[in-house]
């Protein structure tokens, strides 16, 4: 009898771990996703607004549409830097683990002139220009990264479009390029302080770099499609007051490279301040002095 009692309880046992997917979790969740964007080093650009028709998760080598999200809807992403970001959607999906979701645009292929784009960006004279995608629409844009859906629990994720590193004028065409990040709200963290000392420029933006990661090559002239500083995590640009603020870090150890623009117009990399150490949702408080820079790193 003891044995067979015992036998049923492996036989349970089995039965109950078969639901539970690679991630290691079963049944249903709820992923609360953001949108978010770093500052553009664009003066003359008043809105880059993007029109998002579906958000999808990748499971079982599918995409599955998110029901939740109703689109279309339009964000214009200028007005989500600096660490402001707008909820998406509460997003039913089944629990585990996830390294990709992806938006479906409603953005123009190359060759069409649409009269009212999805996407578009908006310039200080209120002129618009559309939004282009080369390789079409269709298979979306994917954002890239490591998160768990718990069982009838929640996570916050934030998906951080850094427009300063996708939009680019190319043949008199205004390309938009992947480069979206997913970032864990209770894991991130961020620098913020006050830039003083600054006469000559109008604007300063701080990078924010994985300790060691910089080259003498990041503050090149970018050749298109990169931009300048690729290989900066995050940034922050200089506001009227003095402040600024790096938002969407990971927890570790950053170097900040200070850049001085006029407008538009980049104009030299003021200095650096290395090993600014970032823990989980904590703020980092990094005043700059910017007569008191670094010359390298």
């Amino acid at each position: 009898m003891k044995n067979f009692v015992l036998a049923l309880v492996i036989i349970l046992g089995m039965v109950a771990t078969a639901g539970l997917g690679c991630g290691g979790a079963s049944g249903i969740g709820t992923l609360a996703l953001y949108l978010s964007d770093a500052p553009i080093d664009a003066e003359n650009v008043t809105g880059v607004y993007i029109t998002i028709n579906e958000i999808q998760y990748h499971m079982d080598d599918q995409w599955i549409t998110c029901e939740e999200f109703e689109g279309p809807k339009t964000y214009n992403l200028l007005e989500l830097t600096d660490g402001n970001s707008t909820l998406l959607g509460e997003l039913v999906l089944p629990g585990g683990h996830y390294n990709q979701i992806r938006f479906i645009l409603e953005i123009p292929e190359m060759g069409q002139n649409p009269a009212t784009p999805g996407c578009y960006i908006e310039f200080s004279d209120n002129s618009t220009q559309p939004l282009f995608v080369p390789s079409g629409n269709e298979t979306g844009y994917k954002a890239v990264g490591e998160f768990t859906v718990p069982a009838n629990g929640t996570v916050q994720l934030t998906a951080d479009f850094d427009v300063r590193k996708a939009v680019h004028l190319a043949a008199s065409h205004y390309i938009l390029h992947p480069t979206i990040r997913l970032v864990l709200n209770n894991e991130a963290g961020r620098i913020s302080g006050v830039v003083t000392n600054n006469s000559t420029y109008t604007d300063i933006i701080v990078f924010a770099y994985e300790d060691g990661t910089w080259t003498d090559t990041e503050d090149d002239e970018p050749v298109y499609p990169a931009s300048r500083f690729p290989n900066a995590v995050n940034s922050g640009k200089m506001c009227d007051d003095g402040h600024y603020t790096i938002p969407l870090l990971a927890a570790g150890t950053y170097d900040l490279a200070v850049a001085g623009y006029n407008g538009a117009d980049f104009g030299e990399v003021l200095g650096f301040i290395s090993d600014v150490v970032v823990e989980s949702n904590q703020t980092a408080h990094q005043n700059i002095d910017t007569d008191a820079l670094e010359a390298s790193l």
